[in-house]
C-alpha cells in the first residue's frame, strides 16, 4: 500500500488541525494542538512536523503511504514557491514554510492560503462542475475570501487575490473614499463584533454579556449565539450591522465581478446562520446591480471547518498531476 492518503493541515493563529484523508475521501483521523508562536517560525514548523508524524504513527502508516501534506496558511502565500509573504496572525513575514517543512519530512509539501484551500474543498465537494464564477467568504476572527472564475481558482498577480477583509468600507458598509482604516474585517468580523460590544458595554449600554466583559472572557461565536437567542438588544444591533455591511460588500463585489454563487463559512456564519444570512441576503440584493439571468445563490457551506481539509485533496490533484 503506497501513496494512498492525504494529510491536510489547517494552520491557524490559535490551533493546528491535522487530518488524515483516505483514497475514498474519508477523514479517518484528526489531531488538534494549540499554535505556539513562542519559538517563532522555526518552532511553528517543528510543531507542524510533529503533528504530521504523530498522525502517521497513530494510524500505523509510514511516510510512503502519504501522497502529500497540504497546508492552509492564514496569510499571503505563493503556492508555487511556498513562501509566506505575510501572515499577521502568525507573526511571520517572508518565510519559506514549504522549504522548512520539507527539510523535516520526506513527503511532498503543498502550501495554500487557508481560505483558498477551503474554497477548493467547497468547489470540489459541494459543487463540482456545477459552478463557474464563485466567491467564498469565511467570517471568523478575521475575514478572508477565495475567488473562482470559469471554474478555476484565481490567485492574482501576487497571490493575494481574495483578501476582501482588507477592503476599506465606512461605518455603514459603503466603500470608503479615504483610507480611514475602516476595513471590512475591522467592521464585520467576530473580532470587530466583540470589540464593538465591549466598547458599548463600557459606555454603559445594558447587555447580558456584561458579565463576560467584566470577567475578561472572550465573546466567542457560541456566546454571541446564546445572547442572540435571549434577544439581547445590543447583540442583535451589532450583529445586524455586521451582517448588513457584509451583504453590501458582497453586493458591490458581485456588481463588479458577476458571481453566480456566494458561499459563506467561518465561526460566525456556522453559529448564527439563521439570523445573519437573511440580513446578508437582503442587504446584498438592496445593493447589487440587477442583472439578467440566474439569481445569485447565497448560502452557507455544508462542510464547515472541514472545507480546508477537503481542499487538501483538490490542491494535491492540482499540483501533483
Amino acid at each position: 500500500m503506497s501513496r494512498e492518503f492525504i494529510i491536510s493541515v489547517d494552520l491557524g493563529g490559535t490551533k493546528i488541525l491535522t487530518a488524515l484523508v483516505d483514497k475514498d475521501n474519508n477523514i479517518v483521523s484528526r489531531i488538534k494542538i494549540p499554535t505556539s508562536l513562542k519559538k517563532g517560525a522555526d518552532g511553528l514548523v517543528d510543531s507542524i512536523s510533529e503533528s504530521v508524524t504523530a498522525i502517521i504513527r497513530e494510524n500505523s502508516l509510514t511516510e510512503k503511504n502519504i501522497k502529500a501534506v497540504a497546508m492552509g496558511v492564514p496569510g499571503t502565500v505563493n503556492p508555487f514557491t511556498g513562501i509566506i509573504d505575510t501572515a499577521p496572525n502568525l507573526g511571520i513575514n517572508n518565510f519559506n514554510i514549504k522549504e522548512a517543512l520539507s527539510s523535516k519530512i520526506s513527503m511532498p509539501v503543498l502550501i495554500e492560503n487557508d481560505v483558498n484551500l477551503a474554497g477548493l474543498g467547497i468547489k470540489k465537494f459541494e459543487f463540482g462542475d456545477e459552478v463557474k464564477n464563485m466567491l467564498v467568504v469565511f467570517i471568523g476572527t478575521g475575514i478572508g475570501g477565495a475567488l473562482f472564475f470559469d471554474g478555476k481558482i484565481y490567485r492574482g498577480s501576487s497571490f493575494y487575490a481574495g483578501e476582501i477583509g482588507h477592503m476599506l468600507v465606512d461605518k455603514k458598509g459603503a466603500f470608503a473614499t479615504k483610507p480611514k482604516r475602516r476595513t471590512f474585517e475591522k467592521t464585520a468580523s467576530r473580532t470587530a463584533i466583540e470589540e464593538t460590544i465591549i466598547k458599548e458595554i463600557r459606555k454603559g449600554k445594558d447587555s447580558i454579556l456584561r458579565k463576560y466583559v467584566e470577567s475578561g472572557k472572550k465573546l466567542k461565536s457560541k456566546v454571541l449565539l446564546e445572547a442572540l437567542k435571549k434577544q439581547d438588544k445590543l447583540t442583535v444591533k451589532v450583529l445586524s450591522k455586521a451582517a448588513t455591511v457584509t451583504g453590501t460588500v458582497l453586493g458591490s463585489l458581485t456588481t463588479l465581478l458577476n458571481f453566480d454563487t456566494i458561499v459563506l463559512g467561518g465561526g460566525v456564519v456556522e453559529a448564527m446562520e439563521d439570523f445573519i444570512l437573511p440580513i446578508i441576503k437582503a442587504s446584498f440584493y438592496n445593493g447589487v446591480l440587477p442583472a439578467p439571468g440566474k439569481i445569485v445563490e447565497i448560502r452557507a457551506t455544508k462542510l464547515g471547518d472541514d472545507a480546508a481539509i477537503y481542499g487538501g485533496i483538490a490542491l494535491a490533484e492540482e499540483f501533483l498531476k
